[in-house]
């Protein structure tokens, strides 16, 4: 009894390993542009074996199949690519193999390949065969532009560098077949990624990318523009010694209007001193002294007073600035004096 509880055991070990075991893992939902080229990358777990009569039985896988919108694709249903056919499209291109890989490949999509797809693997047994049911929907679109985008984003690339172009568009494509062309002119390279280093000034320029089946996606250019490596460290090296000129130019501005400041507050203090010494030492009144000797006495006579007058010696009084090293001389140029007497 015991002998035969462990093989009830053991088969229904092996049994769960078959059913937990075996798998298909496909890619998520492909969008694919018209005319392009898909790849749905795919791989599968085979049961390997399974217990039959109380014995292992090992397992061979020995047909794979792809169908479209069937959920066990199998019997007479219609296949994308069978193994076993020879008559399979050429534009669907299988790419795995029967150990683990169930990889297809789509070229030239069209409209009629919009539809789910299934992976099924058969075995020498029955009990080896299996479809993933879940599958991988390809959704198809018209032609659309396609668009470049870079590695490196916004920011500026430099010599010696390196910068990876990509060719996407409004969907995700997978292994696209693309041509690139630098400046109108078509490019050796292919594939939906450019990659392009160590950069020099002969990269740049306008790049564009589309399908090679399909001219409608032309790409609008994409500026790429190397900027060398000594004109990036002069631009640098410029902006360093503009600052620096700047602050040099402020300090010795604030220098010289602190000396305009200070001398002119030394000039008014001086002039200050000097003029109130000046004031101080002037007489308040200067004036000339003219006497009339008839006008002394109080005499009346009109007409030697008028002869008098005539005879009036005028002076001519200037008046000089001293320095302040001569105050004795100030003070007495300062009041003058002029006396004019008649001779009659």
């Amino acid at each position: 009894m015991a002998v035969w509880d462990k093989k009830i055991l053991w088969s229904f070990m092996f049994l769960l390993e078959g059913v937990l075991g075996q798998s298909v893992d496909y890619p998520d939902p492909v969008c694919a542009v018209k005319g392009s080229t898909v790849t749905l990358p795919c791989t599968f777990t085979p049961l390997k074996s399974f217990i039959q009569g109380g014995r292992d039985v090992s397992l061979k896988t020995i047909r794979v199949r792809w169908c479209q919108n069937h959920l066990i694709c199998q019997g007479s249903t219609p296949s994308v690519y069978d193994s076993r056919s020879e008559t399979n499209s050429p534009r669907y291109k299988y790419l795995g193999d029967k150990k683990g890989n169930c990889t297809l490949q789509i070229t030239d999509v069209q409209e009629e390949d919009q539809a789910t797809l299934r992976f099924r693997m058969e075995a020498n047994n029955k009990e080896g065969h299996f479809t993933g049911q879940s599958g991988v929907s390809v959704t198809v679109v018209d032609a659309t532009q396609m668009r470049i985008k870079s590695s490196s984003g916004d920011r500026e690339v430099r010599e010696a560098e390196t910068v990876t172009l990509y060719c996407t568009a409004d969907c995700t494509v997978h292994q696209l077949e693309v041509t690139w062309s630098r400046d109108g002119h078509a490019l050796l390279k292919s594939g939906p990624a450019l990659w392009l280093g160590p950069l020099t000034a002969e990269h740049s320029g306008n790049y564009t990318c589309g399908l090679k089946t399909n001219v409608g996606t032309l790409s609008l250019p994409y500026s790429l523009q190397v900027e060398a490596e000594e004109e990036a460290d002069g631009g640098f090296l410029s902006l360093i010694v503009g600052v620096a000129f700047g602050v040099l130019l402020a300090l010795f501005t604030l220098i010289m209007v602190l000396c305009i400041v200070k001398r002119r507050r030394a000039a008014d203090k001086d002039r200050a001193a000097v003029g109130g010494e000046v004031e101080h030492k002037l007489p308040d009144n200067i004036y000339n002294n003219i006497l009339l000797p008839a006008e002394q006495e109080g005499g009346g006579r009109k007409q030697e007073t008028s002869q008098a007058v005539e005879e009036v010696s005028y002076v001519s009084v200037q008046f000089k600035h001293r320095s302040r090293t001569r105050p004795t001389e100030e003070a007495e140029d300062a009041s003058i004096y002029s006396s004019v007497a008649s001779t009659g």
